[in-house]
């Protein structure tokens, strides 16, 4: 039974708009192959094939119907998830890895199908993005034109969450007995780890940054 997405992993605040897994073409190789192994078998039982040729096609049938239950497995072990706060894909049954992409860099997203994919509702997906990962390929995207869509619908909410926060920070400040005060260099600094937190800066900017401030002191 696939399970989804982990809300524990989730960050406060932070809501899943979509979790899906990859299109069922994923599996489908080896359905047919098990199909076929069955159905050489039970040809060549009706032929009356030797006892150790069945045999060998009855090996055949198990290993096929095992590496199924193997794929199927590696199938309910991947997240594609989109959050209020950023892209998620994980793949892995034991061992687990995953890539994350805050909203706020992601670039352009765009898909490429096949006539073939077009009719089945599968495809590819690629996200680009600003920093070091570039440009993320996913394959056996589930209507991948869909999925376009429901990340930039993605971005768009958590722009509207970022003017909406920022907007309340400005009424709290001004409304605070310091706000008539410039911010010190501690507390500047502790705003620049909220942005590096929220994936607006990187760690590296976040650490040029916070030297400046320092040098300052």
């Amino acid at each position: 039974m696939a399970v989804g997405f982990d809300p524990k992993l989730l960050n406060n605040n932070e809501e899943v708009l979509l979790d899906v897994r990859p299109h069922w073409w994923f599996i489908t190789p080896q359905v047919a192959l098990v199909v076929l192994a069955v159905i050489v078998t039970a040809i060549a039982a009706a032929l009356n094939a030797p006892s150790i040729v069945l045999y060998i096609l009855g090996v055949g049938v198990v290993v096929a119907l095992l590496n199924l239950v193997w794929r199927y497995v590696n199938w309910t072990g991947v997240n594609f998830v989109v959050t209020t706060d950023r892209l998620i894909f994980r793949s892995g049954v034991f061992s687990k890895a995953g890539i994350e992409i805050p909203l706020e860099r992601i670039n352009t997203v765009f898909f490429n199908t096949t006539l073939f994919e077009r009719a089945v509702g599968s495809g590819d997906l690629t996200v680009e993005s600003a920093g070091e990962g570039g440009q993320q390929n996913f394959d056996n995207v589930r209507k991948p034109q869909l999925i376009q869509q429901e990340i930039y619908r993605a971005i768009e909410i958590n722009k509207t969450q970022d003017f909406s926060a920022m907007a309340q920070a400005h009424a709290a400040a001004a409304a605070s007995p310091a706000a008539d005060r410039a911010l010190s260099i501690p507390e500047q600094i502790e705003q620049l780890d909220q942005l590096r937190l929220r994936g607006v800066i990187t760690e590296n900017e976040f650490q040029v940054k916070k030297a400046e401030l320092l040098n300052r002191m």
